[in-house]
């Protein structure tokens, strides 16, 4: 492999790994240890490294807080030329994170192809299903007896939802309920309802209400051909589940992209009079 790499990542505070190391940091219990695949998506879908999943090096250093959203966790990175890991790396360092470089890795090793399965926490409770069909049913029936709430992000929601639907952030979910006109039964969703699942009991403790996941969520909503609805027709929450960068879209006003530039040219000189962030220039 390259040297020069390896030693930008050396010299910024990045670690080696192998696959020993990898087998140890599986084994601790304590502990949250992510490993990410640095190269393309086509190289990856090719094959990689058992329990690797992909993001590209400088998509994991602009949104860190998407791909390793536990802070302080352990990242290791692969790659296969000794480059793109090294160098994600040596960025992730001087953000304060613990990065590692695995080393050692042929191209023989990389024998996975697909995604990994995804591990998930059990639910506090068990929670039925409803099919699309039955619900597309019991709101023509009648709509005031159900009422649906969308978990997903609502940037999904604004683009589309189950007409009738409500959204409503789950780490609000008491004041959020108290928007919600009360019904006789509520059918949870999100993109596919496996978030939604990890509110229902709350839901069912907060409504007295029997509590429903809808089956495959809004996609499978969606497939069955039924009818979607745009916009934040109903928000039971704020949007504050996601910072909306000065820069995104079309309609962001000057002087708050001017003020979003004044703030990354003085992010150097911010860091210097901070001590606490973590963050180092090499």
């Amino acid at each position: 492999a390259p040297r020069a790499p390896a030693t930008v990542a050396d010299r910024a505070g990045g670690r080696r790994a192998t696959p020993a190391d990898l087998r140890r940091f599986a084994a601790e219990g304590g502990r949250t240890t992510y490993r990410f695949d640095v190269r393309t998506p086509e190289e990856y879908a090719a094959g990689h490294l058992p329990g690797f999943r992909h993001c590209a090096g400088g998509q994991l250093v602009q949104e860190t807080d998407h791909a390793a959203p536990v802070r302080g966790a352990r990242i290791v990175l692969a790659d296969d030329d000794g480059v793109r890991a090294n160098m994600t790396a040596s960025w992730l360092a001087q953000m304060g994170w613990e990065a590692w470089v695995l080393d050692g890795a042929s191209a023989q090793d990389f024998t996975e192809t697909g995604e990994p399965a995804r591990a998930y926490p059990a639910l506090p409770a068990p929670v039925a299903g409803v099919p699309p069909a039955t619900l597309a049913q019991w709101l023509r029936e009648d709509a005031a007896a159900t009422a649906v709430l969308d978990f997903t992000a609502s940037a999904g929601y604004v683009q589309r939802h189950i007409p009738g639907a409500w959204w409503l952030l789950r780490s609000q979910l008491p004041q959020a309920l108290a928007a919600v006109p009360r019904a006789r039964r509520y059918v949870l969703t999100c993109g596919t309802s496996l978030l939604a699942r990890y509110a229902a009991q709350a839901v069912a403790q907060a409504t007295g209400a029997p509590v429903f996941a809808l089956d495959g969520g809004t996609q499978a909503w969606a497939a069955a051909g039924l009818p979607l609805e745009h916009g934040e027709t109903r928000l039971a929450s704020p949007r504050i589940d996601r910072y909306r960068r000065p820069y995104e879209g079309t309609d962001a006003p000057r002087s708050a992209m001017q003020a979003y530039l004044d703030w990354e040219f003085g992010l150097v000189e911010q860091l210097r009079r901070d001590g606490t962030h973590g963050f180092r220039v090499v």
